[in-house]
Formats: C-alpha cells, structure tokens, sequence
C-alpha cells in the first residue's frame, strides 16, 4: 500500500488553492480574535497594538494571501510558465503563517524577528512571480511587482514604527497599504470586468476605453497622495470627488444590466461602488463631517473585502474546471458581505449613538459570509480539476 505525499495533494497543485484557503481561514480567525480583544474580552500581549494588529492582518495577512493567489496563477496564464506547486508552494504558505502567529511570542523572540518573518513574505512573492515575467519577457506584468514593491514599503513603514526607527510612520504604512491595494483593484478592473461581462452575459460586447481607464487610475492615485502627504480640506475633497466622478463614468461603460441576473458579476460591480462610495465619503471626511475611519472601511471591507470574496468565488471555479455559476448558498453570502459593509459604514453615520452594536452586527455577517465561502469552496479547493487537467 503507498501513501500519497502530502505535497502532491490538489490543495498545493496552484497558488489560489492553497492562499485562497489561508484567505478564508484567516478572514474568520483575524475577525473572531479582533472581535475579542475589541470588547476586552482577550487582552494578550502583541508585538502591535491592537488596533494596528487589526489593520495590519486584515491587509497584510487576509488582503496579501489572495493577492498571492491571485498573482501565481494570474502569472501563469500570462507567461504560459510555471508558479509554484508541491512543497515550494507549501514552503511560501509556512512563511505566510509564520507571519501571522510570531506576533503572540512578543516579549519571547526578539521584535527584529518577529518583524523579519512578516516583512519576508512580499519580497518571495515578488520574486517567485518576476521570475517567468522576465524569462518570458511578459513585461506588462511589471507593474504587479511595482504593487507588491508599494506593499512591502508600506509593511517596512509600520514595522520601522514599532522598532523605534521612525517616528509615527505606522499608520502612513497602513495608509499605503490601503492606497496600493485600491490602486490594484483598479488596475485588475481594467484587464477582467469587460472579459467577464462579456463572459457572463449573452449577447454583450464591450467597447473599452483606454483613456477613461488611464484617468482612473491617476485621480485615484492622486487622492492618495494628497491623502498621504497630508493635505487636507478643500483639495483633497476635489481629488477625491473627481476620483469618484471618473471611476463612476469608466464602470458606467462596462455596465449592463444583465448583470444583476449573475452573482459572480453583480458582487464585482457592487465592490468596486463600494471603492466609489470611499472616494464619496473622503471628501465628507475631508471637511470633518463624518470620521475619516468610515470611509476607510469603505475602501477595506467594502471594496477589498466585496471584491476579493467575488473574485476568490470566480478564479476557483475557472481554474478547477467548474462552470462559472455559483448557487444559492454564495449568493446569500455576497449579501452578507454586503450588510457587513452596511452596518459598518453607513448605517453609522445615520445612527452614530448605535455604533457598538452596528459593529457587532457587521463583524457577524462578515463571519456568516465566509463561513458560507468556506463551506462551498473547501471541497473545490482540496479536489483535483473536475475536467482531469492540471492545476
């Protein structure tokens, strides 16, 4: 009798496999443990601060594992070379991992390790997927380096705080993390909401406009360098309205309504309203009206938190050979997600004496809807392609 390596097993046969399962689970664990230490129900000693810690795992842990899920098997339809499978994929998840728990032993191993572990992370990615990039001279995929290049001076910012290296720069990390993630939604935008319109409708063809796509991505850009420079009030409430004028026109081009009639689109298109609605709710913000923590949660839960749901739900079904239609049981938990942001974000600004318990209820929908992910895709993501290829 021969036993089958644990390596060779479907879950490491792709990146999405294994880093979108590490996705799931974490966006259950982080949330249920923020959710603790939110009500001082569990007061434990971190390397950050709890609510640095919050911020940092939601986008640095959960947002990071789907990037790389996406990025190695993105890479590899790009460059028609192989990313990493078996144990150096298992090896990548560990490191992952590391990251995730070596906060807890603050005070048992030095903080310059504990911040090596978890700032080691982005570096191998972007290393592992340079590499087919540059072998097969795919250099359009430059710029997802460039990303995760952002993404890694964002992480050395906050832990350059922490480590006594730099005065108050955790929370400009943790700003340029947001800002670069969003930034990569709108660039992803761009290469798969006109393909997979096409895709999921019938009879729809759409006409792309590089030019409104390029103004996007630069009045985007733009607030957030304002917002990261420190300006405020009138100036950076015009950069974040014309943001949002700009992606509302280029999202309005791809739109049709048929869209409403499939889950997998309809999740997108509400996630990237939700990335429009932060840029809206920057100006409020800009001009004190509302707290500038609601329209980070609009950014965060609602358009990296939507979005990566919808595409974690369409990527496994493309890429283990499965149709691309989710049932009813997904499409409760796209609405979930949905609530979650809801009671997060807006319902606090028109009931703020509530704010404690719309919190609560949120972080219970949030759970509710990946729950529900991972009960779907658990099986889809630890079985072989159902059309008997690789992958």
């Amino acid at each position: 009798m021969t036993s089958q390596k644990v390596f060779t097993y479907p879950l490491f046969g792709l990146g999405f496999r294994a880093f979108f399962a590490l996705a799931a689970l974490s966006a259950l664990i982080l949330v249920v443990l923020w959710n603790a230490m939110f009500k001082g129900h569990l007061p434990i000693d971190n390397y950050f601060s709890n609510n640095l810690w919050h911020a940092h795992e939601m986008l640095l842990g959960y947002s990071v594992a789907v990037i790389a899920g996406f990025l190695l098997t993105a890479v590899k339809n790009w460059t028609g070379r192989a990313t990493l499978t078996g144990d150096q994929l298992a090896g990548l998840c560990l490191l992952w991992l590391y990251g995730r728990i070596v906060p807890f032993y603050s005070g048992m191993l030095p903080d310059g390790l504990i911040a090596a572990i978890d700032f080691a992370f982005l570096p191998a990615l972007a290393y592992q997927i340079s590499k087919p990039i540059f072998q097969t001279k795919t250099y359009s995929g430059l710029v997802f380096i460039g990303i995760l290049l952002l993404l890694m001076l964002g992480n050395g910012f906050i832990h350059a705080d922490i480590l006594g290296y730099t005065e108050n720069t955790a929370w400009l990390g943790v700003q340029m993390v947001v800002a670069t993630m969003i930034l990569l939604i709108l660039v992803i935008a761009g290469r798969v909401f006109p393909f997979f319109t096409e895709r999921g409708t019938t009879g729809t063809l759409i006409i792309k406009n590089p030019l409104l796509d390029n103004l996007s991505i630069a009045a985007a850009a733009l607030f957030f360098a304002l917002q990261l420079a420190g300006v405020a009030g009138t100036a950076l409430a015009f950069a974040a309205i014309a943001a949002a004028i700009v992606n509302t026109l280029r999202v309005k081009g791809w739109y049709v309504q048929k869209i409403w009639y499939v889950p997998l689109l309809w999740i997108l298109y509400v996630g990237y309203g939700w990335v429009i609605l932060g840029f809206l709710l920057s100006a409020l913000a800009a001009y004190s009206v509302i707290l500038p923590s609601l329209a980070l949660h609009a950014f965060t839960i609602g358009g990296i938190g939507v979005l990566t749901l919808g595409m974690m739900a369409r990527v496994s079904l493309g890429h283990t050979g499965r149709a691309l239609k989710v049932g009813n049981t997904m499409a409760i938990a796209f609405g979930l997600i949905n609530v979650a942001v809801l009671f997060r974000v807006l319902l606090p600004i028109a009931f703020p004496g509530w704010y404690g318990i719309l919190v609560y209820i949120s972080t219970l929908a949030w759970l509710a809807a990946f729950a529900l992910f991972t009960f779907v895709y658990a099986p889809i993501l630890t079985n072989a392609r159902v059309d008997g290829q690789e992958g």
